[in-house]
């Protein structure tokens, strides 16, 4: 679970590589974008650009990727339906086409609850997580759009799990992106959705937000993997466990979006204290320095106990409404952070209510390896969806 921050990240993704450094954008085209000034969000709708400005991506330090970048901020909606403003990457190949090309809005893991953790703030250094797998996206000649989400790269705290504030997050980038101005990503633009771990949540959020929060976006399927459906369940099966300081970081990341929740009043000295050290760390220190702790080791009385807190949960459960595009669904049967139980429980949901869901189990796999595995057969469902091929639901 995730924790109060000025600026902040996302999960156990972290052994992934990823990229970006300055050099890539100094070797691209000028961009074509005019600048953007500030604006009050409360101006603004939904995915309206508030700045932008060019940046770098690169999978590894120096890579060369033949891409332009830029950094946006735009204009989203809280958990709450609070307008906000939150940042961005959005990459497109360099590659000389200029007629229609799909746009991908990608959702990160867990990267952290500190500003310096954002994927836009790694980008130009080749540190970002993940940006090995954009990177397979991105060279397929697809745009993509990569949400830092609430709090992560902009003031505020970073509201971790809460997946209505995620979810929203996601589909507002693919709009920022439309909005750019770049040739070939427009309204027009064939639209998927992507995500692994706190990115499987909220690209899955996403999904499920989309016909009445999006409907403008031509959303033709999201493929999302390992998502904690049900953060309840989620917490249940780590509290003492490799992954017992995520259920601190997204406590922190309700508390966030739900101030009235008082986080701060169940912690004990150790909890405060390691919610302070979250805030200025990232997720691959935090999840060496927050494991094998239990519940009880930081609080004076268990949050998750409380009608509250377990209603806040209730709210980011998945599987209650039905994504009215195809949806591409893959767990890690051996998965040590994410039970496999609970992908089985979102994908029994979505087909209950009729969804067109393709499901894969990753046998013999943990958390690392559903990502690393799964990730390419996810791009190439995508691929399908936006070449308008039939879909192979196997509810």
């Amino acid at each position: 679970m995730h924790i109060r921050t000025r600026v902040a990240g996302v999960v156990a993704a972290v052994l992934l590589l990823s990229a970006a450094t300055p050099t890539a954008f100094a070797q691209s085209p000028a961009s074509p974008v005019s600048p953007v000034s500030p604006a009050s969000p409360s101006s603004l709708t939904p995915g309206d650009i508030v700045t932008q400005s060019p940046t770098a991506f690169h999978p590894l330090p120096g890579q060369w990727t033949n891409t332009r970048a830029w950094h946006v901020t735009y204009r989203s909606t809280s958990a709450t339906g609070a307008p906000n403003v939150v940042s961005g990457t959005v990459i497109v190949p360099a590659d000389g086409h200029t007629g229609p090309r799909p746009l991908v809005t990608y959702a990160v893991g867990t990267v952290g609850l500190a500003d310096s953790c954002a994927p836009s703030a790694n980008f130009p250094q080749g540190t970002a997580v993940e940006a090995t797998l954009i990177n397979q996206v991105v060279q397929k000649g697809w745009a993509v759009a990569v949400t830092d989400y609430e709090g992560l790269g902009t003031p505020g705290d970073h509201t971790y799990t809460v997946g209505r504030a995620e979810g929203t997050a996601v589909l507002d980038a693919a709009r920022a992106a439309e909005h750019l101005g770049v040739p070939g990503v427009d309204a027009a633009s064939p639209v998927g959705i992507m995500g692994y771990s706190q990115g499987g949540q909220a690209a899955a959020w996403a999904a499920e937000l989309h016909r009445t929060y999006a409907p403008d976006l031509l959303v033709k399927g999201t493929a999302t993997g390992g998502v904690p459906a049900d953060l309840m369940k989620v917490a249940a099966a780590n509290d003492g466990g490799l992954g017992s300081g995520l259920i601190l970081m997204a406590a922190a990341g309700q508390d966030a979006a739900f101030p009235e929740l008082r986080l701060d009043t169940y912690l004990n000295p150790a909890g405060k204290a390691l919610v302070d050290y979250f805030r200025n760390n990232c997720v691959a220190v935090d999840t060496t320095v927050g494991s094998f702790k239990h519940i009880t080791d930081l609080t004076v009385r268990n949050p998750l106990q409380q009608p509250d807190w377990q209603a806040a949960l209730e709210r980011s459960r998945l599987g209650t409404e039905r994504p009215d595009a195809p949806v591409y669904l893959y767990h890690a049967t051996l998965d040590e952070l994410i039970p496999y139980a609970v992908g089985q429980g979102l994908r029994s949901d979505w087909c209950a209510r009729g969804a067109d869901v393709e499901w894969h189990a990753l046998a013999l796999l943990g958390h690392i390896g559903g990502v690393t595995v799964g990730g390419v057969p996810a791009a190439n469902w995508l691929a399908d969806r936006f070449a308008d091929r039939s879909t192979h639901a196997n509810c």
